[in-house]
């Protein structure tokens, strides 16, 4: 009776939150964001599995993944550096173990015609996804670079691809959104232009997250992880065609197409890790700290090295 009570208690356990009772596997939530795909192609190319890991990817908005992380739902989940904030500031126990990829133009404001600089969205509504994402994040940034601030313009609140297709169909002045939704803008140059992108302001960072009792219990499986995703880039380099259509295929779109908005991503091999954390995270995690408290994001202001678990990159 108690192994048949056993069995229907884990059972349940499964049904309700999708975890499975080993420890070992890897459930990682991310978005259809380019920068993110190479973590997938790592799956598609048996790359993980070649690694011991076992893994599943879950396609998650934002707010949903930060949910399923403080409830233990997910283990892992890829993010950007402002989110992660957002994500210790509410108490949520997770730790950076790697740098992705940097936005070199994948993130990006477009408008309508009739406006030609930041200072003219006075007034203006936004598609823009809401608080704690990275979209509201990007736009709070360049509007304090210019003077203004959230309360200066009119924000709809509308995810990364509803925004870039209501715009196109001519709803409001502008878009906040990212690739490969931003290609839907510029596939119609006729709804509005890119005003500018993330490589005018350079704050969209992806990183990769693990719960920290997944990492204090797992850690060869985190290293095997980061391991894992540094072979996909190997791969991206040395198949790019292969690759670009397996990535793609996760987001529908064709390789060429999907080689096209990776054109305005930078992923960030192991060199890359070691300059961004000795040289650039400290300064833009206190940068991006101190915008999120400003427009009322975060309350706590979390510690940038308090952020990091540096061990595995090696």
């Amino acid at each position: 009776m108690k192994k048949i009570l056993s069995g229907l208690l884990a059972a349940l356990f499964l049904a309700v939150t999708g975890v499975a009772w080993a420890q070992e596997k890897v459930i990682l939530g991310m978005s259809g964001w380019t920068g993110f795909q190479p973590l997938k192609l790592a799956e598609l190319a048996g790359i993980f599995k070649k690694n011991g890991v076992d893994i599943e990817i879950r396609f998650i908005p934002p707010v949903q993944r930060s949910a399923a992380l403080a409830a233990g739902a997910l283990n892992a989940a890829a993010t950007t550096v402002d989110q992660h904030i957002v994500w210790t500031s509410a108490g949520i126990p997770t730790t950076q173990v790697a740098l992705i990829d940097k936005s070199n133009g994948g993130d990006g404001l477009a408008v309508r015609h009739n406006i030609n600089s930041i200072k003219e969205l006075r007034g203006k509504s936004i598609n823009v996804d809401g608080p704690g994402n990275v979209q509201h994040f990007m736009l709070a940034y360049i509007l304090e670079k210019n003077g203004m601030t959230m309360q200066d313009v009119i924000r709809v609140t509308m995810g990364p691809q509803a925004a870039a297709q209501a715009f196109v169909a001519g709803q409001n002045d502008a878009a906040v959104t990212y690739e490969p939704y931003l290609s839907t803008v510029r596939a119609k140059p006729d709804a509005g232009k890119i005003l500018v992108t993330s490589k005018d302001y350079p704050v969209v960072i992806d990183v990769l997250v693990f719960r920290k009792d997944f990492i204090e219990k797992n850690p060869k499986i985190v290293k095997a992880t980061v391991d894992s995703f540094f072979e996909a880039l190997d791969m991206i380099k040395r198949e790019p065609a292969r690759a670009y259509e397996l990535m793609g295929s996760t987001v529908k779109q064709p390789g060429e197409a999907f080689a096209k908005s990776a054109a305005y991503i930078t992923w960030q091999d192991r060199a890359a890790n070691a300059a961004y954390y000795a040289k650039e995270h400290q300064q833009f995690t206190d940068f991006a700290v101190k915008v999120l408290k400003f427009n009322r994001v975060i309350k706590t202001e979390p510690k940038a090295q308090q952020m990091i678990d540096l061990r595995f990159l090696k």
